[in-house]
């Protein structure tokens, strides 16, 4: 088994234009998912003194956080028009490994930053709303 490449792990966002497909997110440098479900305990006196978990219970969320260079593109301007409207859109994320993971998130931020002579580079972060789900490659 190799090492999958950084560059190959891509944010991408749902094309109006052409339903069933997505753009990706052009200029990304660095890009990071987490994966968290909160637990249910549900421990009593029978538990002989262990924790005990609900299986499939709690909440399950995805965090996607990327960083880039800002080169106006449609799928940096959804983005960023979906901030500033407070709406949720179908992203996708894929891999080098052609494994994908596709589920509606909200752009939680977005922001941009730029050095006088220097390139304009953007953060953003993206909380997911309802399942994510994988799609078979």
């Amino acid at each position: 088994m190799t090492a999958q490449k950084g560059s190959a792990f891509l944010l991408k966002i749902r094309n109006a234009e052409s339903p069933g497909s997505y753009r990706t997110v052009a200029g990304l440098r660095t890009t990071q998912m987490s994966i968290t479900s909160d637990a249910v305990v549900i421990t009593s006196k029978l538990s002989g003194g262990w924790r005990e978990l609900l299986s499939g219970a709690g909440v399950r969320q995805v965090s996607v956080s990327a960083a880039g260079i800002f080169l106006g593109s449609e799928a940096e301007n959804a983005m960023r028009d979906h901030v500033l409207a407070g709406t949720i859109d179908d992203y996708e994320l894929s891999f080098e490994d052609g494994a994908r993971m596709q589920g509606r998130f909200l752009v939680q931020r977005l922001d941009y930053a730029g050095d006088f002579n220097g390139e304009r580079n953007y953060t953003v972060s993206l909380e997911s709303s309802g399942p994510v789900v994988a799609v078979p490659a």
